[in-house]
């Protein structure tokens, strides 16, 4: 991953931790705040007046080139896809390797679950990358109940597609 010369450690709305990274896999965050993770990390900016989010020039070229307005990570499969081709071999096995994680039952696999498991084994990637893991587990947002419907997910969150 190409790092910005200009990164700021403390520059995101929320760390990294283990502790968000399993409310992410557990359905206990909206797919907004997912990706709002993951996007402030590919230094996409939020545009306020418009209400969405723009690449800036620290957006690396890979996500520029294709999507200059934030993609939706977890809504949208060509976005997903593209993440997991963002993620460098060698850290593939993120989720199993760094939390443990078995993977979903055959009755629990919907397009959002599994899109939320990329874009957790992408945020894991981007952590080790830039060494930014946080040990403050105080700092994590308040947790919803799981999505009642785990294939349209919560409230306010967009369409999948």
């Amino acid at each position: 991953m190409n790092k910005p010369e200009k990164f700021v450690a403390n520059q995101f709305t929320w760390p990294i931790s283990k502790e968000i990274l399993l409310l992410i896999l557990e359905d206990k965050v909206s797919d907004v705040f997912v990706c709002e993770l993951v996007w402030e990390r590919l230094f996409y900016i939020r545009e306020t007046t418009l209400n969405y989010w723009v690449s800036s020039t620290l957006t690396p070229n890979y996500w520029s080139e294709k999507f200059g307005k934030a993609p939706q990570i977890i809504s949208e499969r060509i976005a997903s896809v593209h993440l997991t081709r963002s993620i460098p071999k060698e850290y593939k096995q993120g989720l199993k390797n760094f939390l443990n994680f078995k993977g979903y039952k055959i009755n629990e696999l919907y397009p959002r679950r599994t899109r939320r498991a990329t874009a957790v084994n992408w945020l894991i990637y981007w952590a080790n990358e830039n060494n930014s893991f946080s040990n403050h587990n105080n700092l994590i947002p308040s947790p919803s109940y799981p999505s009642v419907n785990p294939a349209i997910g919560h409230f306010g969150d967009p369409e999948i597609k």
